[in-house]
């Protein structure tokens, strides 16, 4: 497995720039990569980047975020240097958002896959899970000017090197590679194998490939009573479907249905 013990391993080491760049054999993601110490937020830092006009596929990635953020505005807890948090900038034709979405996710699971062996899964709309514990969550942000995308920005947290044990406020519901599999991994070689599967992917996306059915059949949401809130609005029912776009189609107890957008879920035992 590609993973490191403990101690002056390289598991421990700062990611650097030209390493993660160095023959990574992608055509867009990862061209050009910006390893900060430390910002507020790694998207907040790419939009920068964005607007500034720098190449689709730039990575912008930080040891340390004083005001990283997942879903709902909520703190996502990293110690520095320990986990991969990261931004990603592209510029998707706006038919293509949706694919981009279930791309960014399906390449988590198969980076997953590929460096464990370990079946993950994708509580929507777009957390990646590792025995119903959540390993990574990905957050899409973009910019749309008359009809079009100025870009889309992925941002992504995910747990490499994190004894989430030693932190009581998320022990009981997150995991780390580290804690799936006993091993301190090179993040280094993690990032670079996301980048390499969210290329193949991006291809695929702009050749015309929505991947919908890959994404779907990642879900471990299709089949269970869920409650979805959003905004100021919560439902409960079973989740039946998902469209083409990435909607959940969720059936409610009195026996209607209805098409949501996102949301935050919360399994019903």
């Amino acid at each position: 497995m590609p993973a490191e013990k403990r101690g002056g391993s390289v598991a421990g080491r700062p990611l650097i720039a030209e390493e993660l760049a160095l023959n990574l054999g992608t055509d867009v993601i990862g061209k050009r990569v910006i390893c900060l110490d430390k910002t507020n937020s790694t998207m907040e830092a790419a939009r920068s980047e964005a607007d500034a006009g720098v190449p689709e596929g730039t990575v912008v990635t930080a040891e340390q975020q004083t005001a990283g953020r997942g879903r709902f505005k909520r703190k996502w807890v990293s110690p520095k240097g320990e986990n991969l948090l990261f931004s990603i900038i592209l510029r998707p034709p706006l038919s293509q958002l949706s694919a981009v979405n279930m791309a960014a996710t399906l390449a988590l699971v198969k980076t997953v896959e590929k460096l464990t062996g370990l079946r993950a899964a994708v509580k929507w709309p777009n957390d990646v899970r590792i025995d119903g514990k959540k390993l990574a969550g990905i957050l899409i942000e973009d910019s749309i000017e008359s009809g079009a995308v100025r870009y889309a920005v992925i941002g992504i947290g995910l747990n490499v090197n994190m004894d989430v044990s030693r932190h009581s406020e998320i022990a009981n519901i997150a995991t780390s590679l580290l804690a799936a599999t006993g091993k301190r991994f090179d993040r280094s070689l993690v990032l670079r194998t996301y980048l390499q599967e969210l290329d193949r992917l991006y291809a695929a996306v702009k050749g015309g490939d929505p991947l919908f059915a890959p994404w779907k059949a990642s879900l471990e949401t299709l089949g269970k009573e869920i409650e979805v809130k959003w905004q100021d609005a919560i439902e409960v029912g079973v989740a039946v479907d998902v469209t083409i776009e990435g909607n959940l189609l969720l059936q409610r107890r009195d026996g209607s249905t209805i098409n949501l957008v996102a949301g935050e879920v919360t399994f019903q035992k």
